[in-house]
Parts: structure tokens; sequence; C-alpha cells
């Protein structure tokens, strides 16, 4: 039977719960237990693909299509393993999935209420997820903080499930410790009452990760454990380190590991978690030393005077993996495209980045800029990287600037443009006059086949690979010959249908867009081949 292991938060979100659920995991998985994760949302939305990328962040993407939290992504990251769209769930769904049962008739004519046949469906859908991977512990994380009404439901389960299973369930709160500038002590009644809510809808929490500035000190330590009820050796100190990678390691020296299978009552398996080979690649990270210096142009990092980061949280993280690879430190600039709209003459920046990214997005805001960017990659050889939007938008410029067609453009911005170089998928016409637009994009894995002798090929050294996707339009195979004629060929295709899935620029040092999201599947321990072979160009032209 798979045990389960919830991860709540408390007095406030954004404190990194995802990166502790991924962090346990990858500690249990390196004692050789089979682990997966589960990322509960509290919206009503179904899925997080309608979600706007500044106030949620990044919308992750199985291989199976589910466009889900950003979490998940951590998950894939730090366990090394692809999870399935069965591993993550929100309100919506999971009330939507009730409703459509009573209207089928499957409760049998009885009253359907929102305790207990919401939790129970939450229940089934952790059972779903366990036995799909057979695993033998199931991280699950519990999105926003207690305390909030719109998680009752989730954590209502979590202790049904307690108290179906003794001994199969475990509580961890991740919680936050101030450290105010004008006192200089660190704060633990913030967590006190984090916990006094924890309890107040039946659960006791058996482990607390004290998150912080700082490291946890033995005074804050007992007094946490004296007001919270817990052992002074399950509250774990989790300050803030250098990468999240560090995570894990920072765990294990708190003994994490041991207390978790102590609890429950799980003998300690002989090669003892020693996290080696991770451990050996964030030591390569800490030890990269000499910069390497890539921007961003992007439109979703903006929110009031703060810029937020987590709108293209696996763009940044691939770019990670590929400089430690490489033994670089990478310097990530935010550049913003509405501010090459406003004055052309402000892409010149460019010119101080070793390489330059145009990650996915969508609708007509920063456009312009980004395409002038583009431009100016393309002229100046800098290395450059398109996603997506990113490709679409590089076979804009090139059509225009350097095929001729001036008027080139996207049906997407412009949906009467007479040379469409970037047009509508014809099964999304239908959807987008009818207005069914969530989930119903080109979502998840399809085959790409690598053309021999390109930059593309190099990279990836395989003839097919899989990429995943998430988008509505595509390039125009009718100003393929055109494109192609004048050095902009097609080195990725994918065979089902013909569609172009990558292209890459002829006598350019590094001049490549990907159709594809190629950032969804880096992993810190197997970097991903189209950033690697971008950072080697950065690197090269720094």
């Amino acid at each position: 039977m798979a045990k389960f292991i919830f991860v709540a938060g408390g007095v406030m979100s954004g404190i990194g719960k995802g990166v502790s659920t991924a962090s346990i995991g990858r500690i249990l998985a390196s004692r050789g237990f089979r682990v997966t994760a589960v990322k509960i949302d509290p919206y009503i939305n179904v899925d997080a693909g309608t979600m706007n990328p500044i106030e949620h962040g990044e919308v992750f993407v199985t291989d199976d299509g589910m466009e889900c939290d950003q979490d998940v992504g951590n998950y894939e990251r730090f366990l090394d393993i692809n999870i399935p769209r069965d591993n993550y769930m929100t309100t919506g769904a999971v009330y939507q999935t009730v409703i459509n049962r009573e209207r089928n008739l499957e409760y049998d004519g009885r009253c359907v209420e929102v305790v207990p046949h919401i939790p129970e469906e939450v229940i089934r859908r952790l059972d779903a997820a366990a036995k799909k991977s057979r695993a033998d512990f199931v991280m699950v994380e519990i999105g926003g903080t207690v305390g909030e009404y719109q998680n009752l439901i989730f954590l209502e389960a979590a202790r049904m499930l307690h108290l179906e299973r003794p001994g199969a369930v475990l509580f961890v709160l991740v919680s936050y410790l101030p450290v105010p500038k004008i006192i200089g002590e660190m704060k633990t009644k913030p967590t006190q009452h984090a916990v006094r809510l924890m309890n107040g809808v039946g659960i006791q929490p058996d482990i607390i990760l004290a998150r912080s500035t700082h490291a946890l000190d033995e005074p804050r330590k007992k007094k946490i454990s004296i007001f919270c009820n817990v052992a002074a050796s399950d509250v774990i100190s989790a300050p803030d380190v250098t990468t999240i990678y560090d995570v894990p390691i920072n765990f294990e020296r708190d003994g994490l590991g041991n207390r978790i299978l102590e609890k429950f009552n799980i003998r300690k398996k002989q090669n003892g978690g020693k996290l080696k080979e991770w451990a050996a690649m964030v030591k390569r990270a800490s030890r990269a030393s000499m910069p390497i210096r890539i921007g961003i142009v992007g439109k979703y990092f903006s929110t009031g005077t703060f810029t937020l980061s987590d709108s293209y949280l696996s763009v940044i993280e691939a770019v990670k993996h590929a400089a430690w690879l490489e033994n670089r430190k990478p310097e990530i600039t935010w550049l913003d495209a509405e501010a090459y709209e406003k004055n052309p003459r402000a892409v010149e920046e460019l010119k101080k980045y070793d390489g330059i990214i145009v990650p996915g997005g969508f609708g007509s805001r920063g456009v312009l800029g980004k395409i002038r960017a583009i431009e100016y990659c393309r002229r100046k050889k800098i290395p450059f990287l398109g996603l997506c939007y990113g490709l679409q938008l590089a076979v804009i410029e090139f059509a225009r600037n350097v095929c001729g067609i001036k008027d080139a453009h996207t049906t997407e911005i412009d949906p009467k443009t007479k040379n469409p170089v970037i047009h509508t998928l014809p099964e999304q016409v239908m959807l987008i006059q009818e207005k069914r637009m969530g989930g119903s994009m080109r979502l998840g894995a399809y085959t790409c086949e690598i053309k021999k002798g390109t930059k593309a090929e190099r990279a990836y050294r395989a003839p097919i690979v899989s990429e995943r996707h998430r988008h509505r339009y595509e390039v125009n195979n009718e100003y393929r010959e055109e494109l192609e004629k004048n050095n902009f060929i097609v080195s990725g295709l994918n065979p089902e249908r013909n569609l172009i899935e990558i292209m890459e620029l002829k006598g350019h040092p590094f001049f490549l867009g990907t159709q594809a999201h190629p950032e969804l599947k880096s992993r810190p321990l197997h970097p991903h081949p189209l950033f690697q072979a971008f950072i080697r160009a950065a690197k090269m032209h720094r």
C-alpha cells in the first residue's frame, strides 16, 4: 500500500511548498523507493491553461497534454520522471467529475454533498495516481495556505484518508519564520498560528519545515517544538539557498529522510540516500564562476513595480542546467519587449548579451518589440533561441526583412493578413470561432524528425525526438520554399502531419527556433540538447 505525504503551507504562499515536496521526493527516491507527486490547486479553473501567467506563474504541460501548475515541472526535474495528467487536480476538475457522476445517476439517488463526496473524489484520484505509478510514496502538495476557505475540502480529504489508513499518511507543514529587520530576531508566532489553524481542521503536522532567510537555531527549534506539539527533531531548518537544488541536501543534514522512514516504521535501505549524483551536480553549479549573460525578451514578468520570474520558470531552469554543464554561471536578464516598441534603438542593448531567448506567449502586446530583437540578433550574429511564439515571430521577421514579404504576419494577430506565414492549425479554426479555448490547443508530446547535417541534428544526436507542445498556430508550409531558398531551413518536421517543428538559419552561429517547448523536458541531471547547443554557441560568442 502506498504511503501518502501531504505538504501544506502556512503563513503565506510562494515560500517553496513545491520545491519542498519535490525535495522530499528526491530524498526518498535516492533511497531506492518509487516516488510520484500530485499537485492540488484550489481554483475553480478545470486546469491551469486559462490562468494568467503573471498571476499564477508558468503553465507547465505534461507529455500527455495536461496544462498544469508549474510545481509539476519541479516534480519532474527533481524526481527525473514524467508526471502524468492524473497527478494534477483543481477544485473545478473535482467538482466537475462529481457533478457529472450525479447527472449519470451514479450516486443511486442519494443527496450529493460537499462532504463526504468531494473529499472522496479527491481520495479516489490520489489512489488512481498511486496505482498508475506503482508508487511506494505519493507526495501530495496542497496549494494555498492553511486557513483559506478554498483548500478546506482537500485538507478534509487528507484528514479522512489519515483516519481510514492509520500509519499510511504523514503531514508536513511548510511555514515561514520572518526575521523583521527592525527587530533582528526570527519570530515563531506566525508558525504557531499556522499549526493551530491546521489543528482546527483536525490535522496535526508530523513535520514542520521552517522556511526563513536564515538557518533555524536551537532556541527557535525548541520553541516551535513546545508550542506546536512536535518533537524538536521533527522541526527541519529550511533557510534560503543558492539554488533550489541545494534543498534536498539541506534537508538531509537535518535527518529528514530518516525521520520520515521512522514515522512510517519503514526499514532504512542500504544505499542510505547519499544523493551522490545530485550532490555532484549541485557542487558543479556552485563552482561555476565564469559568467554567461543570457537575455530573455518577454512580457509576462511585470506586476506593478515588481518583476517576477515564475512566468518563464522552466526556461530559466533549462538555461541553468545547460550553463552548469558547461561550467558557466548563468546571468539572466529580463528584457521588456514593449520597451523596444516604444524605442526601436533600445534593441542595441542586446549586444551586451552572449545569447538571447524569445520564449512562448500569446497575443499582440510586445510582438513588434520581439520582432525587432530577433532582427537585431540575426543581423549582429548573436546566438538566438526561439521557443514556440519565438519561432513564429522569427519566421515573420525573416519573411518581412529578408524574403521581402513586407506584410507577412500571423493570423493570431491579423486574421485577414494576405501573407499568413503563420496560420491557424485546421482543427483550431472551429474551436476559436466557438470560443472553446480551455484544454483545446495542440498539447503534449509529438514526434519530430531531425534533418541530417543541421545544428538540430548535432544538438540532439538522434534522427527522431519527442517534444511537448502548447499552441494553436503553426508555420505555413506554403511559404516554406521561399524561406528555405533564403537559407532559413526546416531542420525538424512532424512526420504524421508534415508540420514544421524546427527552423534554423544557415551561416549564423546559432539562430534556431522550435515550435515546441523543449524547456519542459530539461532536467538538472539531464540538460536539454537544444539549450546545451545554445549555451555552447553563447560561450563562443562571448
